[in-house]
Parts: structure tokens; sequence; C-alpha cells
């Protein structure tokens, strides 16, 4: 199974309204980075055991860490968890910018320093979450 198709199937496990809210933040995330590198992470580990949700990545960069070593990830994300949807607007070096630039705004959301979580897309203003993720693409530099 291709990513794409990978995608397509856990949107489609989700339950209403959840899976109808991630087709649509799917299609605006793709209409923002048209031409962007698709991940899907099913959440296991090497050895199978499951570490985290399931999530889509968006786009393409590189991430450095502290030790040296650097690797490709994306730049955006998207999972369902137990409440709702988070989005990761991934290499924003400011930990406290998206709540300082986008929380006030966004409506019913809670955000930190790279995650932005809501119930469902009808809490927060569309048009806030675009300019975030614009954002986040910007402060990467790559916008694949």
């Amino acid at each position: 199974m291709n990513v794409r198709e990978q995608i397509q199937k856990y949107i489609a496990a989700q339950p209403e309204p959840k899976r109808g809210d991630m087709q649509q933040l799917h299609r605006i995330v793709l209409a923002l980075m048209p031409a962007c590198k698709l991940w899907f992470f099913d959440g296991k580990d090497e050895k199978g055991k499951t570490v985290s949700n399931p999530n889509i990545g968006y786009g393409s960069q590189t991430m450095q860490y502290a030790n040296g070593k650097a690797r490709e990830f994306y730049q955006i994300g998207m999972s369902a968890n137990t409440t709702g949807i988070s989005v990761y607007i991934m290499g924003i070096s400011d930990k406290k910018y998206l709540a300082t630039a986008f929380g006030r705004e966004l409506g019913k959301a809670s955000v930190t320093g790279y995650c932005i979580k809501f119930k469902k897309l009808a809490d927060i203003k569309i048009d806030v979450l675009k300019a975030a993720i614009q954002y986040g693409n910007e402060q990467t530099g790559m916008q694949r």
C-alpha cells in the first residue's frame, strides 16, 4: 500500500465527525502545499510496539539534533487523538511563538510549542490555522 492509500485508509477509519474534519484538513494542507512530500507513520516502533498515535506528514525538512545528527522529517503533521485532532507545525525555533501569535485568535484550541489541538474544525478559525501552517513552512524554508 502506498502512502496516499495509507493516509486515506487512516482517515476513513476515524469515526464521524472526526473523519470529515480530517478529510477537510487534509485537503486544506494539500492546497497550501500542493507539491509536498507525503508521509504516514503508523505509530509503531521497529518492534511493532505502539509509541504514538498514527500521523500524516506533509513537506520535508532537515531536523538537526543536539548530538549533531540530522534526519529528514515532515514540516506539518496531523493525527487523530482521543478528544479530537492535533496539527503539528515542526521546525519553529521559538517554542512560544505559535501560542503567542495564533493562540488567542484560533478559537477553542490548546497550543503548545509545535502542536495545535482541537476537538473539531468548527471550534477554530480555519484562516488562522492556515496562517500558522504557512508560518511553519516559511520557518523551515524548504516548502516541499
